[in-house]
């Protein structure tokens, strides 16, 4: 590949990347485009992406399947810290696009590029994402955002393809839908509201049948990873999309997520990500049996910041690799069985085993008689345990 005037850009194979394709081109680039499968590409919508890489005048298209690498170095944290921004939604995209843009870096080093481009618009949190991925891990490569620089219409982007020849189909339906692995985002007019509902209709599992028995599933971890599904084992990737599948008919994972965007503006998104809410539940409960209620409290703070630097575009900060450490360590424990039961858009956890549970009948029952102390031993803890309160209490005149 000539060293002149090559660019990468990150390619989903939408109206604005092909945009910037041409764009691009006709400003004197080479470009090469790059697709990172984050799940949610079916084999066929792959192939179509590349085919019209080569119709928009790309020197090159790669495809990077990044699946396992999506798990391996996003999502098994956002497991091991119980991560739901909101407490209802699984940070899919915002794990997706760290990833993405991880990889596409990634092939910009391997082909010696000058720049690197991306097709995010001036208005979401993308744009952040992918900017502050570029600049810290490609600092010395230009960085090119034609549809932001430009600031252009989807009709001017359509009537400027349309001229060369390109028609892209206009957006079908009333929904924008982004599908990935650990979840799937919805966007249309309901959420620009906080009020109004969206439709069952909207999201990807559409109508919810009615006739649904109630399913069982046990899922089982090593060490805080997913590692099997009713017995049988499976590796995280394949298990997920299981969930997903499984999941999706029932409608669990459903919700809309209201919350703050990176650009300080308040924003609501649908979501529909059965396997993330499954794992997550699970992984919660089993957590339970297994770890401290100090590890648990302090684990609830650490997920959280995770969560938020991962959302926010701060994932290149040093303390993210600080809280992965703690968060694998924390999980040395995590590796058990869950069983859950699937009702419609709700799940419910009946039971929970490990072979490092901390909750044993034969030294102590909640409620009951144990054998760790006796009856005056417990008098005596009571009162020790409630002196400083008696202390406030009498002090202020009570």
């Amino acid at each position: 590949m000539s060293n002149k005037k090559n660019v990468v850009l990150a390619f989903s194979g939408g109206l604005d990347t092909a945009f910037c394709t041409v764009y691009l081109r006709e400003q004197g680039y080479a470009v090469t485009t790059v697709t990172v499968d984050t799940g949610g590409f079916p084999a066929e919508q792959l192939a179509n992406i590349e085919a019209l890489s080569v119709k928009l005048g790309a020197v090159a298209h790669k495809t990077v399947d990044a699946r396992d690498t999506l798990f391996q170095g996003y999502l098994r944290y956002l497991i091991a810290g119980n991560v739901l921004r909101g407490q209802v939604y699984p940070l899919s995209v915002s794990a997706e696009r760290a990833c993405q843009a991880v990889e596409v870096v990634r092939v910009a080093r391997e082909l010696g590029v000058q720049a690197i481009a991306h097709g995010s618009t001036g208005a979401g949190n993308d744009q952040v994402r992918f900017d502050v991925a570029f600049r810290s891990l490609a600092p010395d490569l230009e960085l090119l955002t034609p549809i932001r620089t430009l600031g252009l219409s989807r009709q001017q982007e359509l009537s400027f393809l349309a001229e060369r020849g390109i028609h892209m189909p206009p957006k079908l339906g009333s929904y924008s839908v982004n599908e990935g692995m650990w979840g799937t985002s919805v966007g249309g007019r309901e959420t620009l509201d906080s009020w109004s509902a969206l439709p069952e209709a909207a999201f990807p599992g559409g109508e919810i049948p009615t006739d649904l028995k109630p399913r069982t599933l046990t899922v089982s971890f090593t060490q805080g990873v997913p590692s099997a599904l009713d017995g049988e084992a499976m590796g995280p990737v394949k298990l997920v999309e299981t969930l997903n599948a499984v999941g999706r008919t029932y409608g669990i994972g459903r919700g809309v997520h209201l919350g703050d965007t990176i650009l300080g503006i308040k924003g609501r998104v649908g979501f529909e990500a059965p396997a993330a809410h499954l794992l997550v539940t699970s992984h919660r409960e089993l957590e339970k049996l297994v770890l401290s209620g100090k590890q648990l409290f302090w684990k609830e703070t650490v997920g959280n910041l995770y969560g938020s630097l991962l959302h926010e575009g701060h994932f290149f900060d040093p303390l993210v690799k600080d809280l992965e450490a703690f968060l694998t360590s924390s999980q040395e424990r995590v590796t058990g069985d869950v069983r859950l039961v699937l009702h419609p858009r709700t799940l419910v956890v009946e039971g929970v085993r490990s072979p490092h549970s901390l909750m044993d009948a034969k030294v102590a029952t909640y409620g009951e008689a144990n054998v760790l102390w006796t009856g005056s031993e417990a008098a005596g803890f009571a009162k020790l345990y409630g002196v400083a309160q008696m202390l406030s209490h009498r002090a202020k005149g009570g």
